[in-house]
This record gives structure tokens, C-alpha cells and sequence, in this order.
């Protein structure tokens, strides 16, 4: 009787989820501090930006009175309560000894951008508004003046959205604010945005919120980008601009791999570049299928969407491809398999599939043949 091959294939399921580990390292966490008092909005506001219900941001942990910080893997918050009135101690001296507390904890733990919140309704900024934003920008932070709950006003006409001549007032004093006796006043905040994440009726996704993501990113310091634009969930391009080069990276490997051209046995090869991709990919989109998928499931993915399996599928399609992979085809599937993986997990990030069913939506999105085709008539094209 034959004897039974026990021997372990060539294919490495675990380097989708080490290349997810390995990114998310790399990105690191963005850790935003939004101040303000209770019932301003600010969980709203992480719900709209993050998509993260505020209890399931991560375990939160009381740092000191007034400050609680909730992280995951990617997104710090800082919840930092406004002014007590009636506290003995000055606004400014309050806050000072929140940041210190902030200030002991490890560097990935550190403030990157502060959203200072005040309710578009209170129409005015309080002395302990003004101490409390000097104090941030004393300690090097830039700070968004974000007024929340605005109401906005439909023209019934044009169409566009404005608001009441009072806010209005109230924003025209915001950018060039002066004292009771006409004397310019210094609070450094450096943007102000308006935002409301419902209507009036309580319905609808809100507005001003792409503007706060906007001008987050760009106050963010630079090493820190990166990590902001994984965390937000309201700037797609943003994510396909750092999936790209990833992607023509894998695709110059697997090319790379099979310069002498590879049996379709031996296409097991590409696997592990094609699912380093995928693993990035996936960090970027702000998914972690480690948690999300059993492991059984994670790997007979890999084994599906990877490697031979993927070679084989398509050789049975290009006239005349034989039963070997040479470079330009091995890189055009990689960069096919890169875009509709991206896709998917736009489609998985926005809630539009499940990931449950992650196997059966595969194969609706997997790259066909007119991709590879495609992508091998762009290969050429820019070899010319």
C-alpha cells in the first residue's frame, strides 16, 4: 500500500496574519483628545469618524478624575471632561494636571490632535474655554475648535445648507475674537468646524464631518498620518492611496519570484507574497481577521485565494499559457488579486459584507480573466 504524504506543503497560512501584526506595528495607534463637558457630543463624534460606539472604542481607564483614556489596536481617546464650574482650582491649572497624568504614560500613548468641543447652541466661548485652550496649545497640541450639534438650514431653493444669523455671529467673532472692550483676543485654536452628526429630526450622516477629518490629518504630526488615516472610516481614497504601493510591491515580487518560470506545482511559491499583501491590505482597512475568522477558516482562505490555487485557475484560461507561471503572469495576477482584495475589504469595512461569508463573496470579487489580462497589457506598457 502507498505510503501517505504527511509532509507539511510549502504554503505558509500564517503569513497573511504576521504581515497584519507586522503593519500594525509599523502604522502604530492615532490618539486624539477631545475635551469638553458631558452631553456635548463627543461620543458621537468618535461613532461618525471612527465608527466605534464610544463603550466599544476599548476598556477604558480611568487615568485620573476627569480623564479616561479607550483604545484599541489602532485609535486612542482621550476623554477629557471640560471646566468644573465651581472647582476651587483654576481651568487652566485643572487641565494642566490632566496632561501631566497624560504625560506619564508611554509614548504610544501620547495626544496627537486635540478636538475641543463646545455646543453649537451655547454661542460664546467661557473665560475657562479660552484658559483651558491656551493651556493646550502651551503644551504644544494643536487643538480644533469643533462646534457640535449644529443646526443646519436647508435652503428650500438652492439647496444648500446654511445657519441661523446668531451661530453665525458666533463663528465671525471665532475668527477674529475680541474682548468686551473690542480688543483682540488670543485663543489658539487652529481651525474651527462646524459639525452636526445628525439632522434636526435625528436622521442622516451628519455634516462638516469630512472637514474635521480634512484638517485632523493635516494638524496630525507626520508620523502619525498614517495611523489617523487607518483609524477614520470616512476617507476611503485615503486608504486605496496607501494600498497601492503595496500592492505593486507584491506585484514586483511575485514577478521577481518567477523570472525562470514557475510549474503551476511550484506556484505554491507565491503564496506567501500574495498573502503578505492581502495581510497589509487588510491592516490599512483597519480589519483584524484574526479575530474575526477561526483560524481554521483564515488559513483554508489562504490555501483558496493564494498561491497554486490562484495560478491554476487562471492558466486553465490564457490561450496557450501551458502548465508553467512566467513573470508577467505571476505579476498580473498578484496586482489583480491586490485591487479586487482591496475591494473586498472596502466592502467589509463599510459594513456591506459580512465577513462570516467571506469565502462565498470571494469568488464574486476575485480577479477574472479580463483583469489579468489587463493588467499584463499595462505591465508592457510600461516596460515600453
Amino acid at each position: 500500500m502507498a505510503r501517505k504524504d504527511t509532509r507539511k506543503p510549502a504554503f505558509d497560512e500564517k503569513a497573511f496574519v504576521d504581515a497584519s501584526s507586522e503593519a500594525r506595528s509599523r502604522y502604530g495607534r492615532f490618539n486624539l483628545a477631545i475635551v469638553g463637558s458631558s452631553g456635548v457630543g463627543k461620543s458621537s463624534l468618535v461613532n461618525a469618524v471612527f465608527g466605534r460606539d464610544w463603550a466599544k472604542v476599548g476598556k477604558g481607564l480611568p487615568v485620573t478624575r476627569g480623564v479616561q483614556f479607550y483604545h484599541d489596536e489602532s485609535l486612542g481617546i482621550w476623554d477629557v471632561e471640560g471646566f468644573e464650574i465651581g472647582s476651587p482650582v483654576p481651568p487652566d491649572q485643572q487641565l494642566r494636571n490632566h496632561l501631566d497624568a497624560i504625560a506619564a504614560h508611554p509614548g504610544d500613548h501620547q495626544i496627537s490632535v486635540v478636538w475641543y468641543c463646545v455646543k453649537a447652541t451655547d454661542d460664546r466661548l467661557t473665560p475657562a474655554d479660552i484658559a483651558m485652550i491656551r493651556e493646550l496649545d502651551a503644551r504644544g497640541l494643536p487643538v480644533i475648535l469643533v462646534l457640535t450639534k449644529v443646526d443646519w438650514i436647508k435652503n428650500p431653493i438652492t439647496g444648500q445648507r446654511g445657519i441661523a444669523k446668531d451661530l453665525q455671529a458666533f463663528v465671525d467673532w471665532l475668527h477674529e475674537p475680541v474682548d468686551a472692550a473690542g480688543r483682540p483676543l488670543h485663543v489658539p485654536y487652529r481651525r474651527v468646524i462646524l459639525t452636526s452628526t445628525r439632522d434636526r429630526h435625528g436622521k442622516g450622516k451628519g455634516h462638516g464631518l469630512g472637514d474635521l477629518v480634512t484638517e485632523t490629518l493635516a494638524l496630525a504630526p507626520e508620523s502619525d498620518k498614517d495611523a489617523f488615516r487607518i483609524a477614520q472610516r470616512l476617507n476611503l481614497p485615503w486608504k486605496r492611496e496607501m494600498a497601492r504601493p503595496i500592492i505593486a510591491a507584491a506585484t514586483a515580487a511575485a514577478a521577481g519570484a518567477a523570472t525562470v518560470p514557475l510549474p503551476v506545482t511550484d506556484a505554491v511559491t507565491l503564496a506567501p507574497i500574495q498573502l503578505t499583501m492581502m495581510g497589509r491590505i487588510a491592516t490599512i482597512y483597519d480589519l483584524e481577521f484574526k479575530t474575526m475568522l477561526s483560524a481554521g477558516a483564515l488559513a483554508q482562505f489562504g490555501v483558496q485565494v493564494a498561491g497554486r490555487a490562484l495560478a491554476t485557475s487562471f492558466l486553465k484560461l490564457i490561450p496557450g499559457a501551458g502548465v508553467v507561471v512566467n513573470a508577467g503572469v505571476a505579476g498580473a495576477l498578484t496586482a489583480a488579486t491586490g485591487e479586487s482584495w482591496m475591494k473586498l475589504c472596502e466592502l467589509i469595512h463599510t459594513g456591506k459584507i459580512d465577513v462570516a461569508k467571506l469565502d462565498k463573496e470571494w469568488a464574486k470579487y476575485a480577479p477574472h480573466f479580463a483583469d489579468v489580462v489587463r493588467k499584463l497589457i499595462e505591465q508592457r506598457a510600461v516596460r515600453r
